[in-house]
């Protein structure tokens, strides 16, 4: 058994969801105003289906367009086939959701990539050490707070100005201070 989450896979195919029920929608009601879709794909992917001049113009990476010249979109649980016209000539191809790269809407300026580390023969980065085990609770020594002989520095003081390194990692920012008010 796996001793961690792979929580970027986990989000690809989170969003690779929501491209499914776009579709899903789409399939069923058409484009609702001026929506229309960019879908990147990997074309050498396992059960990508193309014909063989479009395999051979795209040979590693294909992005069809969603928007006038679609036919015939059925979707299944794990890909989704559409007949689209490549120089006026219709041609119906397959694609798996595991197969995409992006997905665009720009109508709404809306995007999502697909990350993917072992594309094109790169192998996957080495996991990471997995973080070492905190003792239990009542072996760890008592978090120590800060004397009252520490006083803080008045803001525009030179103290203020020379934080000290490990005083800059323990800052929080709250997340308040980025909205417009």
């Amino acid at each position: 058994m796996n001793d961690r989450f792979h929580y970027d896979a986990l989000v690809d195919d989170a969003l690779r969801s929501v491209v499914r029920r776009v579709l899903t929608q789409v399939a069923e009601k058409g484009l609702p105003g001026s929506h229309h879709f960019y879908i990147s794909f990997r074309s050498t992917d396992p059960g990508v289906v193309l014909p063989d001049y479009l395999r051979a113009k795209y040979p590693e990476e294909m992005t069809i367009v969603l928007q006038h010249q679609y036919w015939d979109l059925i979707l299944g649980p794990n890909h989704f086939e559409v007949t689209v016209s490549f120089n006026k000539q219709q041609e119906r191809i397959r694609v798996p959701f595991a197969a995409l790269s992006a997905f665009v809407d720009p109508s709404v300026r809306f995007g999502l990539q697909f990350d993917r580390k072992d594309k094109g023969g790169e192998k996957a980065e080495a996991p990471a050490a997995p973080p070492a085990a905190l003792p239990p609770a009542e072996k760890r020594p008592p978090l120590a707070a800060p004397a009252a002989s520490e006083a803080k520095p008045e803001a525009g003081s030179e103290q203020a100005t020379e934080a000290k390194p490990e005083d800059a990692a323990s800052k929080v920012v709250k997340l308040d201070s980025f909205r417009k008010k």
